[in-house]
């Protein structure tokens, strides 16, 4: 499979367990991990980066990226699983 077998050139997200999965949104995440253990980052920009983190999670939970992949810094992992776990035992929001 390529690229652009899973988002065709000109469409910029792609629907999955009913969440709308942007383009960049993999590479968005790994951005944010890297600044959260750059050592010369500034706390604004940490605390930004750790924002925007977590609220990829619920697409790449729907990606199935932490099926696949294990994360390394194990800050970084334990990080994410406490949030994994918060967002799988938050209630199903209600049906628009």
């Amino acid at each position: 499979m390529q690229a652009q077998d899973v988002l065709p050139d000109g469409q910029d997200f792609v629907v999955r367990n009913g969440l709308q999965l942007r383009k960049g949104s993999v590479a968005a995440f790994l951005a944010n991990a890297q600044l959260l253990q750059d050592p010369n980052a500034s706390a604004d920009a940490k605390q930004a980066a750790e924002r925007d983190l977590i609220e990829l999670l619920p697409a790449l939970e729907a990606l199935g990226l932490f099926d696949v992949f294990e994360l390394r810094s194990p800050t970084l992992r334990d990080e994410v699983a406490r949030h994994r776990a918060a967002l799988s035992s938050a209630p199903a929001s209600p049906s628009a």
